[in-house]
């Protein structure tokens, strides 16, 4: 009881504005469970729909630099961000690996911006599997704006397509990224695309490679057609092209009544992830599943029992009210 009555303490606290009690929560959601479920029964109701923005792309294209670069100029524009940094999950502490966080940190400084760094912990599409949770709890904290940075793993990168009103792929032309992308299938959800370091003697033979792609696609007329951008987030060229494409995607999306459309997709996955989430933990601690999966898996070594036959079996099992 005492660490409900810790969460309620911290909900008073994260309902008048305390950055601290925000980051204590964001650990709560992190570690799961019923104190988990009882911050987002609280904070959810006082989310208003924030927009979303996921930027992904391979290790290495500069997508840190690039958040870095951009969150200051939407702060000129008077928007209090969010940023969640999903990092790669260290296989000996289980933490996030900081890299260029330190970078990131700065922005901390600014009490309008909040940046968290989240570990993936193993997931495939480079998405922790609380980026919802949180998001929803900065949405709720007052940020008008959240920004969600991936790993960019090149593996189910449509999680952060289900989490995102616009999704900007960063890409950079040594590597053959372009070529990368399309088998990541990054081409299929990417609203805004950007060739980083544009100093590079390919940058601009690479950008066009993508456009050529995106032309091969055959975007119906009125649709969005997403732009390819040129920029060096280093040498800070080009990320007033990317704050006003992404602006243009939102008035877009705002134009044709898309944006509720895409939070009301956006919602669903949420509910589909966590149903999930929670059944799965449920049934694999039923009792009557654990053991008939410890009895008969010597069948399935010996080839006396397929997988698929035992799926069936455990199958008969489950029950869905």
């Amino acid at each position: 009881m005492g660490g409900m009555r810790d969460i309620g303490a911290l909900l008073e606290r994260f309902g008048e504005g305390k950055t601290a009690a925000a980051a204590r929560l964001i650990t709560i959601l992190e570690e799961g469970g019923d104190g988990a479920e009882r911050v987002m029964d609280t904070i959810f109701a006082r989310t208003s729909g924030a927009y979303r923005i996921g930027f992904t792309g391979p290790p290495g294209a500069g997508k840190s630099t690039l958040v870095y670069r951009l969150a200051k100029l939407f702060r000129q524009k008077e928007h209090e961000i969010g940023i969640i940094a999903v990092d790669p999950t260290s296989p000996f502490s289980g933490g996030a690996l900081l890299g260029d966080r330190i970078r990131m940190q700065k922005l901390s400084e600014d009490p309008k911006i909040f940046v968290r760094s989240l570990a993936s912990r193993g997931s495939l599409g480079g998405i922790s599997n609380c980026t919802d949770e949180v998001a929803d709890l900065l949405d709720a904290f007052g940020k008008d704006l959240i920004i969600i940075e991936t790993v960019g793993v090149g593996q189910s990168e449509l999680e952060i397509a289900e989490k995102s009103h616009t999704v900007v792929v960063i890409l950079v032309p040594e590597s053959g990224d372009g070529i990368q992308a399309m088998k990541a299938g990054l081409m299929e959800i990417g609203d805004i695309f950007v060739m980083n370091k544009a100093d590079h003697p390919d940058a601009v033979l690479a950008a066009r490679e993508i456009e050529n792609s995106l032309r091969l696609k055959d975007i119906p007329e009125g649709n969005w057609q997403p732009p390819v951008l040129l920029t060096s987030a280093l040498e800070e060229t080009g990320m007033e092209d990317v704050i006003r494409e992404i602006e243009n995607h939102r008035r877009w999306l705002e134009e044709r009544d898309l944006f509720e459309e895409k939070r009301r997709l956006i919602l669903r996955s949420r509910v589909r992830d966590a149903f999930m989430d929670k059944l799965e933990r449920k049934l694999w601690h039923d009792s009557s599943i654990t053991r008939i999966l410890e009895s008969r898996i010597g069948e399935v070594y010996d080839g006396r029992l397929s997988p698929y036959r035992m799926v069936e079996e455990l199958e008969r099992l489950v029950t869905v009210e």
